[in-house]
């Protein structure tokens, strides 16, 4: 990998997503936060179904994290792992409360303290809600990163690493959306749209797939 392959792999990429945005609903960072704790391990759409319930019933840290934890699992079943999840959302609301005065931070190691947000999560609450330069890692930037290139690792901070690199900052965050997009749609772990994809000529995995 070398910044005129990268270049050219995110010009084709803009080609194939055009404008392509975070597929989670939220009107405020609160709620994105939650919303993206939420996601792990599941899909962005059924975040939303319950995520419209959630917090038309706790709209903020102080209601969220007087919830009881067993009416907040019920709610946020369908996601999975209910009751991690539940208790990291009220803990991570308590976070907000006591030590922000419910303002969620705009930087990476103070919402890392939270409960229940990892780097990844925070990297998208930084990009996202605060349109701060980041370049969250999930499994399917991984994924896509590995077959084009850009890393040869399963560890998401050397895969970080190498994208901020390779991609300019000003594009780190136009760069993870269609990353994800392009491993959500096209660039699928199993069965990948390969003999379609535009960008097969860079993919390092091409010959196992066609």
């Amino acid at each position: 990998m070398n910044k005129n392959i990268s270049n050219e792999i995110i010009t084709i990429l803009e080609e194939i997503i055009p404008n392509p945005v975070c597929e989670l609903d939220y009107n405020n960072p609160f709620e994105l936060l939650i919303a993206t704790i939420l996601s792990q391990q599941t899909k962005d759409k059924r975040v939303n179904e319950v995520t419209k319930i959630l917090f038309s019933k706790y709209p903020n840290p102080e209601s969220l994290m007087n919830a009881q934890i067993d009416e907040v699992e019920k709610i946020i079943a369908p996601v999975g792992l209910g009751k991690m999840k539940s208790k990291n959302i009220i803990m991570a609301s308590k976070d907000l409360y006591y030590k922000y005065n419910s303002i969620v931070p705009s930087n990476l190691d103070d919402l890392m303290l939270l409960s229940g947000v990892g780097r990844k999560t925070a990297s998208v609450v930084l990009a996202e809600a605060f349109k701060i330069p980041a370049v969250p890692v999930d499994t399917h930037v991984l994924r896509v990163s590995n077959r084009l290139g850009y890393a040869k690792s399963d560890n998401p901070l050397v895969v970080e690493e190498a994208l901020k690199k390779y991609i300019p900052k000003d594009k780190w965050i136009l760069s993870h959306h269609l990353f994800i997009h392009f491993g959500r749609y096209k660039c699928l772990s199993k069965n990948p749209m390969c003999s379609e994809c535009k960008l097969k000529e860079y993919c390092k995995e091409k010959n196992k797939n066609l």
